[in-house]
Formats: structure tokens, sequence, C-alpha cells
């Protein structure tokens, strides 16, 4: 149901569509629809049917349509990780994010992790890329270079000091080459890992595995750093002890070397106006110890898992680009680029001439970036797929109990389907409708989690 402060605020066009969408006689199942979807800003519309029907008997078990449902329709969340396009969807990817990160850290027996990886060696890293130019800062001590000491949303932060001087086409370079970078990066870990044990590379295979998993995020000035989980296992990944020698303080070390050695750099060759490029990470290095519990430092598992999941669900729009592609440079000035964010766009499209193999206009709206946001190594943790899939079992078990087959095995039924794509989003009234339905999820798992909280205090109490 809906009440006169959902309607508060609204434009006349906007609340004029969210009271026809609330008058008409399905509006119960739509929201019952939209809840289904977390409050999704942007679903997806199928029409179709689905039939069960005992494979023995021939018996009809379930059919469904869409033609009863709400224009005929069936409304599916888009499943967008960007927190930008849709709120909901997001806090699912991030929450899949922040599971599989502390699986990798804390060990879960529900998806293969033991626990024992509590014990080996862990770190998290932060790989920075290095200085195009002067912008405006917040330094821990004194005032910007310009003079000003900035507020914490000062628009004017990590822009240019001088535009004219900023290297912004290295910038972008560095951005589409940065998932080359780490992958040197990643290569030399290994060598000095084994340099340090005494060992050569075969011989650390069968001694030790390098397991990680990395988010990416992009600083105000529009430049991409990585955050890493990185850990030391025996020779079969989480499930094996790492060897005797295996220490945090050798896997730091290991990581400071392999950051700053020379070989871990990708060069750019010369095109046209363009010089000959090296780059290598920037000399704001950060590598700390993850801690299994509270010793008073703020790295513990829960809070590095938090924290890549927060910066799963960005992208560079916090920078002032667009969070989709650009179609030409109009759309700049329709959606009020800032001037920092559409030089570097503008260096995309200059240099994809010159560098067409890495297709820099394409990824314009990344500023250059062309990686994955996330990935892991293949025996960090559990897979994204994995979860999701976890959580369509479990849905696909709530619905068999709800229509009566659980009498049934799942083997012996056949299920029949047909569905179409028939489009996607909302009208202004229903998109302001799901944003209030999405509030109101958001404030209920809030509630939820503060009440488990204090639960837990009261125990602890």
């Amino acid at each position: 149901m809906t009440d006169t402060a959902t309607f508060a605020g609204l434009d006349p066009v906007t609340l004029a569509d969210a009271l026809r969408v609330a008058g008409l006689p399905g509006f119960d199942r739509w929201q019952d629809q939209i809840k289904r979807t977390g409050g999704c800003a942007d679903p997806i519309h199928l029409t179709g049917w689905t039939l069960h029907k005992d494979k023995t008997t021939g018996e009809t078990l379930h059919h469904y349509s869409t033609e009863q449902e709400p224009g005929g329709r069936l409304r599916v969340a888009c499943g967008n990780r960007r927190a930008s396009r849709c709120p909901a969807c997001a806090w699912t990817y991030a929450g899949d994010t922040y599971h599989l990160m502390r699986a990798g850290l804390a060990g879960d027996p529900d998806k293969d992790i033991p626990a024992t990886v509590r014990d080996h060696p862990r770190a998290f890293a932060t790989l920075t890329a290095p200085s195009f130019g002067p912008v405006h800062n917040r330094p821990d001590r004194g005032t910007c270079r310009c003079g000003t000491r900035h507020a914490p949303d000062d628009p004017a932060l990590g822009t240019a000091l001088d535009p004219a001087t900023y290297d912004y086409a290295s910038a972008v370079l560095f951005n589409n080459h940065a998932g080359d970078l780490w992958m040197r990066f990643a290569n030399r870990l290994r060598r000095e890992i084994a340099a340090r044990a005494g060992l050569t590379q075969r011989e650390l295979a069968d001694a030790c595995r390098v397991s990680y998993a990395k988010v990416a995020e992009f600083q105000k000035r529009g430049a991409i750093h990585f955050h890493a989980v990185i850990r030391l296992d025996g020779p079969d990944g989480p499930d094996s002890p790492p060897p005797s020698w295996a220490s945090t303080d050798l896997l730091t070390d290991a990581i400071c070397a392999a950051a700053t050695h020379s070989y871990t750099s990708v060069s750019v060759p010369a095109s046209g106006d363009q010089p000959a490029r090296t780059f290598r990470w920037g000399k704001q290095l950060d590598v700390r110890p993850v801690k299994a519990f509270g010793d008073g430092s703020d790295l513990t598992e829960q809070a590095v898992a938090s924290y890549v999941a927060k910066y799963a669900t960005k992208a560079a729009e916090n920078t002032g680009t667009l969070d989709r592609r650009i179609g030409e440079l109009a759309d700049l000035d329709r959606h009020r680029v800032p001037d920092h964010a559409r030089r570097l766009i503008t260096a995309c499209r200059d240099l994809n001439e010159l560098y067409p193999d890495r297709r820099l206009w394409a990824w314009a709206h990344m500023l250059g970036f062309r990686g994955h946001f996330s990935s892991k190594s293949r025996r960090y943790s559990t897979t994204l797929g994995s979860l999701r899939q976890a959580r369509a079992d479990f849905r696909a078990a709530q619905e068999r109990e709800a229509l009566g087959l659980d009498d049934h095995e799942p083997d012996t039924v056949l299920v029949l389907a047909d569905w179409q794509y028939a489009g996607h989003g909302h009208t202004p009234g229903e998109s302001a409708l799901a944003a209030t339905i999405a509030r109101d999820l958001q404030l209920g798992r809030e509630t939820a989690r503060e009440e488990l909280h204090a639960l837990d205090d009261e125990r602890e109490w």
C-alpha cells in the first residue's frame, strides 16, 4: 500500500503517473513483483509461460502464464552492479562480493573454504597510479598547493591545478594498460616469494600457491588503482597449510619488492605525435597485514571485505564521467560533464586513432580502463556464479514449496517453458514507486542488522 509520503516532492508529471499506476487493478501484484526484484530501478520485462508436468502420469502439476500479470509481463531484476544505475541490484552484487572476499579471509565450510585460512599469511595491498601532474587535494597537514583548504565535498578535488600542463594522454593510457600492469605485478610477486624462500619458481609451485582477489577503484583525479587481498596457501590451495617459511612479513616484503621492481612495467610504443611511454605503479604503496580478530587495528577480515565490496559497485562516475558508453562528445554537454573528466574523455577520443587496438573511445566513459573491476585467482574463494546459483536454488526450493511440489522428486517433474524479452525499465511514476519500495526494503535490512548487533552485544554482556 502507498501513503501520502510516497508522493511527496514529485513533479506534476511523475505524480500523475504514480497516481495512475497506484489506481490500476493489478497494482498490488505489481508491487509484489517489484519487491521480488528488491526494488530494481530498471527491471527486465518478460512474457511467456512455464508448465510443470509429472513425467510418469503426464499430469499437469502447475501452469503459469504472464497473461494474468500487470501489463501481461513479469518483471525480473536487471542485475546491474553499478550503484549509479540500480542501487537495489548493486546492493545484491556488493553482498555477493563481501561473502566472496570474507570466505577467502575467514573461511566458510558452505563455500568449501576451510576456517584454517585464517592462519595463512594474508596482506591487503593498495597499488596506485603514478602522478600525471599536480591536482587539488586535502593533505593531512596544511593546505592544497592552490592555497585553499578544500572541503571534503569540494568539486575541485582531484582536478588539475594547471590543465594546460596536466598529462591527460598518459592518464588514460595508464588506465588502459592497468590490467596488463597488474599481471606483470602478479608474475613478479611469485618470483620475489620464491627468491626469499630460496626456491626456483618450479619448486615454489610445488610448495606454495599465491591466491588473491582484487577490486579496482577510481581516484578523484580519474586514475585507476587496485585494492587486493593476497594470501599464501599450500600447493593445493586453501585446503593445504602454507610451508613453514611462509610468513606475513615475507609476503609483505615480497609485495613491496614486486610493485617497485623494474620488471613490473608496461611499455607503450610511440605513435603519431605521442612519445613512447613506460608505466609503473605510483609511489604511494600501502601493504598491511589482515588481522583475524580486532586488536585495535581497523584492518580486520570484516573491514577488508566490506571495503572491497563497497568499491565493487562503483566505477568512473565518481569522477564526473558517465556510467554508460558515450556516443559523441555532445553527450558531455547534455550531461554537464565537468572539465577534468571531459579532458580525459577527449584524450581517449584523440588517442583512439593512434592506438586503435586499445579501443580507447569505446572505453572513454571508463576513462580508458577496460579491465575487470573485480577479479580473483582460481583458488582464492568461491565464485560469484556459485553464489548466484546458490541463491537461485534457494528461491527455486521456496517456489516448489509454495506450489506444493515438494512431494515430487525434481527428476520426476518435467518443466516446459517459453520466455520472450518484452522490454525493460519503468514509467516515471513506476520509478518513483519502485524507489520507495527499495528504500523500505533497505530500512528493513538496516533495522534487522541493528537488532542482530544489539542481541550480540547483550549476549556478550
